[in-house]
């Protein structure tokens, strides 16, 4: 059995809030008006606790969590820092 990716995690935790909509890993969900200032500080706080990363200040722009592949693309990125300090 496989495990889910990080792209597929970070999918089905926004789906969970918004089981009524459609939602696909390029979407820009902030466009689609699914995020408000609160959702936004959970995606953080559920990407850092899911995968282990500490999200700097200046990786908190919108464009690194506009879609799911934009926040799985962070995972690596803060994955791959810490596995290289």
């Amino acid at each position: 059995m496989s495990h889910p990716t990080s792209q597929e995690q970070i999918l089905d935790f926004v789906r969970g809030r918004y089981p009524q909509a459609e939602i696909d890993a390029t979407q820009d969900i902030f466009a689609l008006g699914f995020v408000n200032s609160l959702f936004a500080m959970e995606l953080v706080m559920y990407v850092e606790k899911t995968f282990g990363v500490t999200i700097p200040n200046e990786e908190l722009r919108i464009d690194n969590f506009r879609t799911a592949t934009a926040m799985a693309g962070l995972v690596t990125r803060l994955s791959t820092t810490v596995a290289a300090a």
